[in-house]
């Protein structure tokens, strides 16, 4: 059961993170990279949520893997902010990459703080 539900997850946080990526380019445009940073800040805020939940709460046991490892892990991109934050730096935005850098890592703390804050407020 743990395997299909990682699964299915995974196939939703694939699609989510595809959505929500081109709906950010679409309002906002591609010269920053605006969708990998709410993609990793929203998914970072849903990990402290749901870990929460899920260490504090009695849940079933196939719910944690399906969201942290299943749907979290394929909506967030680590390797796309690595390798858009390169292609910053080789296109001499070097400004641009390190806002890139500050704002995913100190963005995705706080969203993690929140979450759990949030999980623990019900």
């Amino acid at each position: 059961m743990t395997y299909v539900a990682i699964s299915v997850g995974a196939i939703l946080g694939a699609n989510a993170r595809y959505l929500v990526g081109g709906w950010v380019a679409d309002r906002l445009g591609s010269a920053f990279p605006y969708g990998t940073l709410m993609i990793n800040v929203s998914g970072s805020l849903l990990l402290g949520f749901v870990l929460t939940l899920a260490t504090e709460r009695l849940m079933a046991p196939w719910f944690r893997p399906a969201i942290a490892i299943g749907f979290l892990g394929s909506y967030t991109t680590f390797s796309t902010f690595s390798y858009e934050t390169l292609a910053l730096v080789q296109d001499g935005s070097l400004l641009r990459a390190a806002i890139n850098v500050a704002a995913s890592v100190g963005a995705a703390i706080v969203g993690v703080y929140l979450g759990t804050v949030l999980a623990r407020a019900l």
